[in-house]
């Protein structure tokens, strides 16, 4: 286990291959932890330098009261980056994780050289959808929403083929800090990226999943397309978390990006 101290929060991460390596960062969705990652890892390129954390409410990391900012989740990420020694890399967001990621590179440039937004979008949702889902949590726990959450998170297929996943899956969510995902969830609805977004110039991939019930294929392709020059590519019969859904899919189209960019 891999703990380290980020200004009020003890975060948990984990790193492999070498120090001096090109760089991919990962920041994954609301509701889980670093695990989501764990079925394209060993499908990924040799010779890079991988980084998996938990960011605050999740996981191992600390989940401390809110209210939560996305400028905080930024400076988390940027703070892990500075401590580790990590520039130039290429940073992989999965819904908010990717909100973090275009956050990041707008906000420090140095760190970012290529970006894998992954169902997500430079807004998403509406402040009321977000204060309905806060409420519930509220009065009944992260379990109140967990059957619609996951409802939007899988495709029909993966519910109907792989139900010791999706207990899984289930699982790690209702496990998920309270107060990190009430954190979380208002500092997605209190974030707007479209201007910042649209300034960025750097090599970019969107990436949507079809059967995607929180981040739609649009949502996606609307936010790639603020991006000059930036891929958009659908995965079919995925959900929200198409890394699960789809890894073989998933790791080929990252590891397609890392050498088109130059990245290995």
């Amino acid at each position: 286990m891999q703990m380290i101290r980020l200004g009020d929060i003890n975060c948990h991460y984990a790193q492999q291959g070498a120090a001096d390596a090109p760089a991919v960062v990962f920041a994954n969705s609301l509701g889980t932890d670093f695990r989501l990652w764990d079925q394209i890892m060993p499908l990924l390129p040799a010779g890079l330098r991988f980084i998996r954390y938990d960011k605050r409410g999740h996981g191992l990391s600390d989940g401390p009261k809110g209210p939560y900012f996305m400028g905080d989740l930024v400076a988390d990420l940027a703070a892990l980056m500075d401590a580790l020694k990590v520039k130039d890399a290429v940073v992989v967001g999965l819904s908010i994780g990717g909100m973090i990621a275009q956050g990041l590179a707008a906000e420090r440039p140095d760190l970012v050289r290529g970006l894998v937004l992954s169902n997500t979008g430079a807004k998403i949702g509406t402040p009321p959808i977000w204060d309905e889902r806060m409420d519930l949590v509220r009065t009944g726990g992260i379990e109140a929403l967990a059957d619609g959450t996951l409802q939007r998170w899988f495709s029909s297929q993966f519910h109907t083929t792989r139900a010791e996943e999706l207990a899984g899956f289930r699982n790690m969510l209702c496990r998920t800090w309270v107060e990190g995902y009430l954190g979380c969830s208002a500092a997605i609805r209190d974030t707007d990226l479209l201007d910042s977004t649209a300034r960025l110039r750097l090599p970019t991939l969107g990436i949507a999943g079809s059967e995607d019930g929180s981040t739609p294929p649009d949502l996606v392709r609307e936010m790639t397309d603020l991006i000059p020059g930036a891929d958009f590519t659908l995965i079919r019969g995925a959900g929200h978390l198409p890394c699960v859904e789809k890894p073989e899919d998933y790791a080929t189209l990252l590891s397609d990006f890392l050498n088109q960019i130059g990245h290995l």
